[in-house]
């Protein structure tokens, strides 16, 4: 289950790429640019960390970690 939530998250983002990148093209000023770049860039970052939580090679975030039940002992 926990890879289910990655490959949804690369969809969703490969679902915002394709809205997106009819306009990139478009972009004139230099602040259109700059918005289009960083925008790119947090995409390769999210496409990266998402990959990288499918090939295990980082930690799932918490919600999607097994809970383990320890028992906690209390001396007073």
């Amino acid at each position: 289950m926990k890879g289910q939530y990655a490959v949804l998250r690369i969809l969703i983002a490969g679902f915002l790429l394709y809205v997106a990148w009819p306009f990139i093209p478009k972009s004139v000023t230099s602040i259109e640019q700059l918005f289009w770049g960083s925008w790119l860039f947090l995409f390769l970052l999210v496409i990266g960390a998402n990959i990288a939580s499918l090939l295990q090679m980082i930690q799932p975030p918490i919600m999607e970690q097994k809970r383990e039940k320890q028992r906690k002992t209390y001396n007073h």
